[in-house]
């Protein structure tokens, strides 16, 4: 037999395409090819293959040797075709028997040793692999990988240390060692413990914005702090993902699948909301993903968890701006020239900022020395479609003495989870999914107003001119107030508290 077969996965976005790894072996002048739009890392397998065969005393076969990556049109990068390479190779040769490998998908980049080293993305490929729905296969992958892979449920994954491990795991039937040298099916060794969150109890006084904090994660609603410097903004900020309702099993593979995509996962926090707080340096392609391979940007790797924009007006106009489509569609496409990936992007956000250049206007004291233009400036770096966007924006006014030096804090974590919890368990009963992702007919079917609170509401339309997206938003807002009061009806009070939600930053 001159020519094998292999299975493996390339990433594209969030998808793991199937790839097979063919092999063939032909007379002719010696040769190594690599054919199927190989990137420079998949080219230099060529090399890392040949030696590792060498130094785990393989031979290498002197023919033509030509590998083709099917489909031929979708990119191929990284080193985790390094190690079908070398199976196919094997095969090809005799030097290992082929009948078994259709059984299996492979994938892991070889050392110059033969051992196999850990690769990006082993849980998107794995999840990628179950959701097929295909005949089930055995995973083959690097051992580092196994614990991240093991997570996506009746996947069978077979870890190994090296080269010679696998390939032990199919001749030993044929020789020395039996079924002791066969791969066995991986546990997960690493005990998931529950997640930690940092304490809201930590946040002293704010009654306000720990209300409104609590607002936003009932319903998952955005929320925008607005205060001095040292108020606590950043502090609730952090808070927000503790109170969040409990990760569903399938939440949490979407989440992590996307932190394997960029090696950024860690098996201590699955079901650990994400909270990405990039510095406001970032650049647009940080925050929405891309390059050469197109990776996941920040509001992906934020998916089912908390962005978080500190010194929101710091931010480039234009970085702010790409945050407007994803926002409402909880999806981001990224379309190079040669290729396209989807990636979800159904994030919470939060913002915080000071009121000025100074950051102290309107504080008691007159400390602001900033003149009004200066004042209008800054917050014009804020775009109103981007400010419409946002449902809760709370002003953060700094601690009375009695409040800084008072003892503790108010309720934690815990407590203010639990009530969210509720929350949430009644929107997803009544509607299948929070509030804040109700379509413009999904408010008009589930957040009825009684008649004073709709006469409230339409007073408030005409004197402060919103949009419909502004007046869908704040009856969004509303009906998590209501539902954190166990409530079904939305009344003016409810109607009321998201008005006030709705204030515009002050003006000079």
């Amino acid at each position: 037999m001159t020519l094998a077969v292999l299975k493996s996965r390339a990433l594209n976005g969030m998808a793991a395409p199937e790839v097979l790894v063919e092999v063939h072996l032909a007379n002719g002048l010696p040769a190594f090819t690599i054919v199927g739009l190989p990137e420079t890392e998949v080219k230099e397998a060529r090399d890392r293959v040949r030696a590792a065969l060498q130094n785990a005393r393989f031979e290498f076969p002197n023919r033509r040797i030509t590998v083709n990556l099917a489909p031929a049109d979708l990119p191929k990068e990284s080193g985790r075709f390094d190690l079908p390479i070398a199976l196919g190779i094997l095969a090809a040769s005799g030097q290992i028997p082929i009948d078994a490998l259709g059984g299996y998908e492979f994938a892991g980049e070889l050392s110059l040793s033969g051992e196999l080293r850990p690769i990006r993305g082993a849980l998107a490929m794995t999840y990628a692999m179950q959701r097929a729905g295909t005949v089930p296969r055995g995973f083959i992958l690097p051992r580092a990988n196994a614990d991240e892979a093991a997570l996506v449920e009746d996947a069978v994954i077979l870890p190994a240390d090296s080269l010679l491990a696998v390939c032990a795991h199919f001749t030993a039937g044929a020789g020395a060692g039996g079924e002791e040298a066969r791969l066995r099916s991986h546990v997960r060794a690493c005990a998931v413990q529950p997640p930690v969150y940092p304490d809201l109890a930590d946040v002293k006084g704010q009654a306000q914005a720990r209300r409104a904090l609590e607002v936003a994660a009932a319903g998952g609603h955005s929320l925008l702090l607005v205060g001095p410097p040292g108020t606590g903004k950043s502090m609730l900020a952090s808070r927000l993902p503790g109170i969040l309702p409990p990760m569903t099993p399938t939440e949490a593979l979407e989440s992590a699948a996307l932190q394997s995509l960029v090696g950024g996962f860690d098996v201590r926090r699955w079901k650990q909301r994400p909270f990405r707080a990039p510095h406001h340096t970032a650049s647009a392609v940080a925050l929405v993903g891309g390059s050469s391979t197109v990776r996941p940007g920040e509001i992906s790797l934020a998916h089912r968890g908390v962005l978080f924009l500190d010194e929101l007006p710091e931010y480039e106009r234009k970085v702010l701006e790409v945050l407007r489509e994803p926002m409402e569609s909880g999806r981001i496409t990224i379309s190079r020239a040669a290729r396209q990936a989807e990636f979800p992007a159904s994030f919470q956000f939060v913002a915080a900022m000071n009121p000025c250049p100074c950051g102290y206007f309107g504080a008691p004291g007159g400390r602001c020395r900033c003149s009004p233009d200066m004042v209008a400036r800054y917050q014009g770096r804020i775009s109103g479609p981007l400010l419409d966007r946002i449902d809760l924006q709370v002003e953060v006014g700094s601690l009375q003495q009695e409040e800084l030096l008072a003892p503790g804090g108010g309720e934690s974590t815990t407590v203010v989870a639990q009530r969210v919890a509720a929350a949430a368990q009644r929107q997803f009963e009544r509607q299948g999914m929070l509030n804040a992702a109700l379509s413009s007919a999904q408010v008009e079917r589930y957040c009825m107003l009684d008649a004073s609170a709709a006469a409230l509401l339409r007073n408030a339309l005409t004197r402060l001119g919103w949009s419909a997206r502004a007046y869908h938003r704040v009856l969004r807002v509303a009906r998590s107030i209501a539902d954190l009061a166990a409530l079904d009806n939305i009344g003016q009070a409810q109607v009321a508290e998201a008005v006030q939600y709705r204030r515009s930053l002050g003006k000079p």
